[in-house]
């Protein structure tokens, strides 16, 4: 074989690499992108709210107690503050209710949001936490969450 020819197919195969990369759409992972309004603190989805069970709406008093002032109001998540609970990146086959337990209990390290770190939050026991993921999953299957 004339090396003439290799060195030609070596740079012509390398060209055809680039030029197709340049026109291939950038990879994004949907678990770091964030749409924001540009707003601090304004809510980051729109959430339907369902008539709760009533052990969901004690989630919800002692979601509003210890989780709202970070997730918003209906765990909507607030602009440049936290992300929203009522999100498929948290729907069960994700996140399972133990790992809402884990990040009230240790805290979190960001992975999926911008965000920085959840701390955690002290003076939350399992009980409340199991109250609380109650709240939040009524209100993600009444926002196609499931």
């Amino acid at each position: 074989m004339n090396p003439k020819y290799f060195v030609i197919g070596f740079f012509g195969l390398g060209i055809v690499v680039a030029i197709s990369k340049a026109f291939m759409p950038a990879a994004q992972d949907p678990h770091s992108v964030q749409r924001t309004s540009g707003e601090q603190g304004a809510p980051l989805v729109a959430v339907k709210l369902p008539k709760l069970s009533s052990a969901a709406e004690v989630g919800k008093n002692v979601f509003e107690a210890n989780c709202a002032a970070c997730h918003g109001v209906n765990a909507a998540g607030q602009d440049g503050v936290a992300p929203p609970l009522v999100h498929k990146i948290y729907e069960p086959n994700h996140h399972a209710d133990i790992s809402f337990a884990l990040a009230a209990k240790n805290g979190v390290r960001a992975h999926h949001w911008r965000f920085g770190n959840m701390p955690q939050i002290k003076g939350v026991d399992d009980e409340e936490v199991a109250q609380i993921v109650t709240y939040v999953r009524e209100l993600q299957r009444a926002n196609g969450i499931q």
